[in-house]
């Protein structure tokens, strides 16, 4: 290869590695505007109503600090005991008991027509929200709309602002109040607008799945997704063990081809936290290390499973199931 060619090499690589950046760098609310115009003419095609349309977009605005947010999440490691520290305070455990004894009424009955235990209900809701504290104060329309056009993971968003305009569409809330968080997550239970059209529950009937403002709605669209993905009101999430030295570790992980019943996990050396055997039931269960074999160790059931629907990481998982066993306990 001749020098020049090689320079003029290497100048286009680095012009290609620009490139995304400055794509990036170059977004404004005149290109935002011209993306909103592109999006509807898609939409009417679609078959969504033109006039909806301009109402839905009359006052979207180009969010920088939703594209500042996305790409400055924090990479702070923690550790599962400080998780917990920040997640499961006292004074949290002392608001959920509270507040499942305020709602016990409606919990029951939510608890009786899905077949999931309010304890864990309650658990999900001030896990996701602070139990209706903590929402969000972005307009969903806006920080969908300028996540798309950010351009990175346009597709998952236009879904979610397809999505979104559904919800507004059905009559569920009016556009003043459909606020979320900067990455468009919703109300009391922080659902994605996908996640609402699959699960949000109309539980007083009056045609408005209220995941906002409706604590009857909020309670039975967490136990509606529960019980959609596979949760079962005859056990429970999972306890924390020990291991026997030399235990085998590719054993652990949540890979399901990897589940034993407990006697299996009783013959191969786990015990339960205090050392005792392990009961002797005919229930299977993954063995998982979130912070590897120096950190806590649980044996997790299906519902712990389940959980991990709601939310990938075994972090949240352990939260949701270490306050409701504190809420069991009532403290």
């Amino acid at each position: 290869m001749s020098r020049l060619a090689f320079f003029i090499l290497i100048i286009t690589s680095v012009l290609l590695l620009l490139e995304p950046a400055n794509a990036q760098a170059d977004k404004s609310q005149e290109g935002f505007e011209r993306y909103i115009q592109s999006f509807k003419e898609e939409a009417i095609v679609k078959g969504y109503d033109a006039s909806f349309l301009d109402r839905v977009f009359t006052d979207a605005t180009f969010r920088q600090r939703v594209v500042t947010a996305d790409k400055n999440q924090p990479e702070r490691k923690l550790t599962l005991d400080t998780y917990l520290a920040t997640r499961v305070p006292d004074w949290k455990v002392q608001q959920a008991v509270d507040l499942l004894h305020k709602h016990k009424d409606v919990l029951d009955k939510v608890e009786k027509k899905f077949g999931v235990q309010a304890r864990f209900i309650v658990a999900l809701w001030g896990n996701e929200s602070n139990f209706g504290k903590i929402m969000g104060k972005y307009p969903v329309i806006s920080s969908l709309t300028t996540m798309a056009y950010e351009g990175r993971r346009e597709s998952m968003f236009k879904k979610q602002l397809y999505a979104a305009l559904d919800i507004l569409q059905q009559g569920h809330i009016n556009q003043e109040q459909f606020l979320g968080s900067w990455a468009g997550a919703m109300g009391q239970s922080q659902f994605m607008p996908t996640s609402f059209l699959h699960y949000a529950y109309d539980f007083d009937g009056d045609d408005k799945k209220d995941i906002w403002n409706n604590p009857a709605d909020v309670f039975a669209s967490i136990a509606n997704f529960l019980k959609t993905e596979g949760w079962s009101d005859s056990a429970t999430w999972g306890r924390q063990v020990t291991l026997n030295p030399g235990f085998d570790l590719s054993l652990t992980g949540l890979d399901k081809s990897k589940m034993r019943t407990l006697q299996q996990w009783q013959a191969l050396g786990v015990r339960k936290y205090d050392g005792s055997a392990l009961p002797a039931v005919n229930v299977k269960a993954s063995l998982i290390m979130p912070d590897g074999e120096k950190g806590r160790i649980y044996l997790v059931y299906n519902n712990f499973h389940t959980l991990m629907g709601w939310n990938r990481s075994s972090y949240f998982g352990v939260s949701v199931g270490y306050l409701s066993d504190r809420i069991k306990k009532g403290s």
